[in-house]
């Protein structure tokens, strides 16, 4: 498990879903610090990871990486840690379409293709 503070190329990520799931990379991202958090077995880990590095959990969203596809198909939002009805998120995505786009916004800034 790692935290991105600078940025991580594309390659690094085909590393590491090769060594874990094959063709994808869990990762957690925190919006408020602009950080990502990668490979790690669950969502929960880099969670964690992440809280105890001093991110807050309310600004967490797991996410998963698919390193070698394109556009919208390179991320996908589904992870437990998403459902938070206290925030008015109730499945495992991310329902509301700023926040998609914000936690796009720091995967770009930290993924270098």
């Amino acid at each position: 498990m790692e935290v991105i503070t600078n940025s991580i190329a594309i390659d690094e990520l085909e590393r590491m879903a090769a060594g874990m799931f094959g063709n994808m990379v869990k990762a957690v991202v925190d919006v408020d610090r602009e950080l990502l958090a990668v490979d790690g077995e669950l969502h929960a880990d880099l969670e964690a990871l992440l809280i105890d590095d001093g991110s807050s959990q309310r600004n967490l969203w797991g996410i998963n990486l698919y390193p070698e596809m394109a556009g919208d198909d390179f991320v996908e939002f589904d992870s437990m840690i998403n459902m938070r009805p206290s925030q008015g998120n109730t499945s495992r995505g991310v329902e509301n379409e700023r926040m998609r786009a914000r936690i796009l916004e720091v995967v770009a800034k930290r993924i270098r293709r």
